[in-house]
């Protein structure tokens, strides 16, 4: 049974860092790209970072380009996503999940809330 559990959200303050991270079971973790998204109320999906199995190639939303650090440890199946001078608009439920290829993905977790203060 594959799970992927989020944690580390919570409540900041604008210009306050989280850092989140995504634990993996039951898959082989390293043959996995993974990403993580967010949605808020109200407002579609978003593609937050990406990075491949490796841990080499990363991708980042114009968003949070120089704000947010994804990383992974293969060897403790957890990826992180450092986030930084947080705003008001990163306010939404953050998720992991586990991509084999292309635009499919194969898992997901549950979210984890992160919510910041003006």
């Amino acid at each position: 049974q594959v799970q992927l559990v989020e944690s580390g959200g919570g409540l900041v303050q604008a210009g306050g860092s989280l850092r989140l991270s995504c634990t993996a079971s039951g898959l082989t973790f390293d043959n996995y790209r993974m990403v993580w998204f967010r949605q808020a109320p109200g407002k579609e999906r978003e593609g937050v970072s990406c990075i491949d199995w490796s841990g080499v190639a990363t991708y980042y939303a114009d968003s949070v380009k120089g704000r947010f650090t994804i990383s992974r440890d293969n060897a403790k199946n957890t990826l992180y996503l450092q986030m930084n001078s947080l705003k008001p608009e990163d306010t939404a439920m953050y998720y992991c999940a586990a991509s084999s290829g292309g635009t499919y993905y194969n898992y997901w977790g549950q979210g984890t809330q992160v919510t910041v203060s003006s």
